[in-house]
């Protein structure tokens, strides 16, 4: 209100006095088309007035007197001798691109500066002016003015109006404190009547950057942490006791404010309630993972393991099925060891990413392959006597069997996102190291726990049918399954090597276990599994010889993409997959390519950008982790109603995509 009264009265001031005005008209550069400036001054008493217009072109802005972790603020370097100005700032935006945060101005902006009274009749200098859209742009713009012209009939309107523009003094926040607490920035705002679409904008303390803040509104309260470093990225300076500048804004308000920053913690630690609701996802996200598609070959290890029950007594089936609730266990916690080496190395991070390694791949097609054999009765895994009479002793015949068969189902699920996993792991690697390991041991404890219920009621396992002849054929359809799981492996390697390298490998492991099946005289397996797998190899021909369906214009992933269509008012659908994610591809198959979804995928205004990880990128990984994100598949709708974007769940849903894009419109 004080504010509006003063450009109210300097108005009135204006219109009454005798007034000198200046105007250098628009001014351009031939160096930089997407902006225009204009300069435009009148004298009052013994200030000088001037505005600065900035106009620019869609997509393009500059920046704030703090512009953030990159840009420059403009700037005037004067000719005229003994100027002082004194700038007025309306409130900014915030643009987080590429990881950065920056403040500024899209579209037209006017600044208002206050000089003091200048001596002689002309007031020359050069602006530089910083823009940015896909790239930035530092322009000189030379300006003079001649303090002679007549006055201009609406500079005292437009300074007027472009000073109620700049934050008022106070008037928004009844209090506001600012603590530091451990490298991070804690802000507390009081508001009677509460917020609407509270924003913050910081002028960053010597010394200091500031990370984009985290609000949190909670009635008439506003809450913030922001995360501190130095300028180089680094461990964060102390800030206590020193003055934090800052804007605060809600919903067409603003207010410029000053707060000596403090000690005490001003934002309650939710970082335990955080941790045990994460830990709860990680339970029900490992559970979840038992139902995923990608652990087909996991359920049939489960299944014949159930069938080598039969005949067993109560405290055989417990041991066993603890043992390979070990392995799981085992298994997580050596992939909390591989990703706390990952991290403290400083390398990517991801759930799964281990299928993108070829050796990684040839060494599991290995392994499947070995598997398949020993469902087949080809192959018989024995341990040295000595072990195996010590095992057996102990009262556990093949534990080690069992506790491989856990681990090895880890390892095959980790292509999968399942919900609330992604949510799970993306905290883990995001968390200090003791958290990761304890979120984990939760995720590897919720994939056992069907393993575990069968542990402490062995009765289930026992609700099986009697041995007979059916094990024979249910082994069969189990190493089947297994075989089909490793030839999907070998399409895995067709990224690396090629296909031709594939189809070999897949004719050579086809016949080995053909020619093993009829040395073994098992004759109808061998049937079975050629027949099989050679109507699998027709149908997978087929689909790469015909002409795919895919008419869907995809183009790549980036963030510089997103921003352009969004400064188009486009909607952008998002879609970053890869070759070994089984769940991209029933995603793909169950919901992508159904018609409706097609069709509101292929509206005029949708942008279709999608990325790879098939191979390691470190450009995917780096977008992912950006959204606290580390596990695919990923999708997210982007659009004029939802400019930060809504990522949907990783397993897609038709109705979900079609409402979420009509939610983007305008």
């Amino acid at each position: 209100m004080k504010m509006f009264i003063r450009s109210l009265m300097l108005l009135l001031m204006c219109c009454a006095s005798l007034t000198q005005a200046a105007d250098t008209g628009w001014l351009r550069n031939a160096q930089n088309s997407h902006a225009e400036v204009r300069l435009r001054s009148a004298s009052l008493g013994d200030e000088q007035q001037l505005l600065l217009d900035i106009r620019l072109q869609p997509g393009w802005k500059t920046y704030w007197r703090t512009p953030g972790e990159g840009g420059v603020a403009p700037e005037i370097r004067w000719q005229t001798p003994d100027v002082k100005a004194n700038w007025f700032w309306p409130a900014p935006a915030r643009f987080d691109v590429s990881g950065l945060t920056t403040q500024g101005y899209k579209g037209d902006i006017t600044l208002p500066i206050m000089l003091d009274k200048v001596a002689g009749a002309t007031l020359a200098g050069t602006l530089t002016l910083s823009t940015c859209s896909d790239v930035c742009i530092l322009t000189d713009f030379p300006f003079r003015l001649d303090l002679t012209q007549a006055a201009s009939s609406d500079f005292a309107r437009d300074y007027a109006l472009a000073m109620g523009q700049i934050p008022a003094e106070r008037g928004l926040t009844d209090q506001l404190d600012a603590s530091f607490i451990n490298g991070e920035l804690q802000i507390r705002a009081q508001r009677q009547g509460g917020w609407t679409q509270p924003a913050l904008f910081f002028d960053y303390p010597q010394g200091s950057m500031l990370a984009a803040p985290q609000i949190n509104v909670q009635g008439d309260t506003l809450s913030a942490r922001v995360a501190v470093t130095d300028e180089w990225g680094e461990a964060a300076p102390d800030l206590r006791g020193k003055t934090l500048s800052l804007v605060v804004a809600d919903a067409g308000m603003a207010q410029q404010s000053s707060v000596t920053i403090g000690a005490q913690p001003l934002v309650a630690d939710s970082g335990a309630q955080t941790l045990w609701s994460v830990v709860l996802l990680a339970l029900l996200g490992g559970l979840i993972l038992n139902l995923m598609p990608c652990v087909l070959p996991v359920l049939a290890i489960k299944l014949s393991s159930l069938v080598q029950q039969q005949g067993q007594t109560r405290r055989q089936t417990r041991q066993q099925f603890l043992a390979s609730s070990a392995g799981i266990l085992f298994s997580f916690l050596l992939l909390a060891a591989v990703m706390t080496g990952l991290r403290l190395s400083g390398q990517a991070l991801g759930w799964g990413i281990q299928f993108q390694s070829s050796g990684f791949l040839l060494a599991m097609v290995l392994v499947m392959f070995l598997f398949t054999a020993s469902l087949f009765d080809l192959l018989h895994f024995r341990l040295p006597s000595g072990l195996n009479t010590r095992l057996a002793t102990q009262g556990g015949n093949g534990l080690l069997g069992h506790f491989g068969q856990g681990a090895f189902a880890t390892l095959l699920a980790t292509p999968c996102s399942a919900p609330f996993l992604g949510t799970a792991v993306a905290y883990a690697l995001t968390a200090p190291l003791p958290q990761l390991w304890v979120l984990f041991a939760a995720l590897g404890i919720g994939m056992s726990l069907p393993w575990l219920l069968v542990a402490a009621l062995p009765g289930l396992a026992r609700c099986l049918p009697r041995p007979g002849r059916w094990m024979v054929h249910l082994r069969t359809l189990l190493g089947l399954f297994m075989l089909l799981a490793t030839f999907w492996l070998i399409t895995l390697l067709i990224p690396h090597w090629g296909e031709t390298f594939a189809l070999i490998l897949s004719g050579i492991l086809l016949l080995v276990m053909c020619a093993w099946l009829v040395q073994r005289r098992a004759l109808h397996q061998a049937a079975v599994v050629f027949i099989s797998l050679t109507l699998v190899g027709a149908a997978f021909l087929i689909t790469r010889i015909a002409p795919e369906e895919e008419t869907l214009d995809w183009q790549p992933l980036t963030e510089a993409a997103i921003n352009q269509a969004l400064e188009q008012d486009k909607r952008v659908f998002v879609d970053v997959t890869a070759d070994w994610c089984i769940t991209c591809k029933v995603n793909k198959s169950r919901v992508l390519n159904q018609p409706d979804v097609r069709a509101a995928l292929k509206a005029d205004d949708v942008v279709l950008l999608r990325g790879d990880w098939t191979q390691p990128d470190p450009a995917i990984g780096e977008f992912l982790r950006r959204r606290d994100r580390v596990a695919i598949p990923f999708n997210q709708i982007y659009g004029p109603a939802l400019p930060h974007g809504h990522i949907l769940s990783p397993l897609l849903s038709r109705e979900a995509v079609i409402s979420t894009l009509s939610e983007a419109k305008k």
